[in-house]
Formats: structure tokens, C-alpha cells, sequence
């Protein structure tokens, strides 16, 4: 598992699965029902996730799983917002403290602006 702090350029399938807590076949499945999760692979066809296809993951799987939404309805939210712009409570809870805490100084500094 990769250190905290430090960041990787590419994770393997297996990587995200121990960080998101999801079995390899899951993430492969999500890949053909998603077009927005689409981690490039290698010459070998390996898979190789960026930080972006990671966070893809997590809104999708909180998504099903926090906010029990169907596959098909899950997709149409992400269609519909694709940056994550409107998330609901349960995707917040799954997002790393260090955003939320960006998140919040940055309204502190809209609040400041007004």
C-alpha cells in the first residue's frame, strides 16, 4: 500500500482496489459501464489509474454504495455533473480530509470576498 503523503503518477488495479476496499473484476466491470473511468493501460495492458481515475472510483462507489444509486442512475449523475460539482453528503464523508479542509478555506475566502 502506498505511504501516506506521498503521491503516484499511476496506480496499479490492484492499488486501487486496496485503497478503495474493491475486488480487480469490480474495477473492470465499472470501466465498461462508465465512460468516464478509462485508466490508460501499458504495453502489456496493464491498467495504470491517474489521481483522476481514482477519484472516478470513489464518486462511483459512493454513489451505489452510500447514496444507493442503481448502475444506470449512478451514470446518468455522473453525465449530468461530471466534475462532482453537487456532491451529496455521503460522497463528502469519502473524500480525504486535506480537500475538505482546501474546500472550506476556499468558501472562508468567498465568504471574505462578499
Amino acid at each position: 500500500m502506498p505511504t501516506p503523503g506521498i503521491r503516484k503518477l499511476y496506480y496499479s488495479i490492484r492499488e486501487v482496489g486496496e485503497l478503495t476496499g474493491l475486488k480487480p473484476h469490480v474495477l473492470r466491470y465499472w470501466e465498461t459501464e462508465f465512460p468516464q473511468l478509462h485508466p490508460k493501460k501499458n504495453r502489456a495492458g496493464n491498467r495504470a489509474y491517474t489521481e483522476a481515475d481514482v477519484e472516478v472510483v470513489r464518486r462511483i462507489q459512493a454513489l451505489l454504495r452510500d447514496d444507493k444509486y442503481t448502475i444506470e442512475g449512478a451514470r446518468q449523475v455522473l453525465d449530468r455533473d461530471p466534475d462532482g460539482a453537487h456532491l451529496a453528503p455521503a460522497a463528502l464523508a469519502a473524500l480525504p480530509r486535506q480537500e475538505l479542509e482546501r474546500l472550506r478555506a476556499f468558501l472562508a475566502d468567498v465568504l471574505r470576498g462578499l
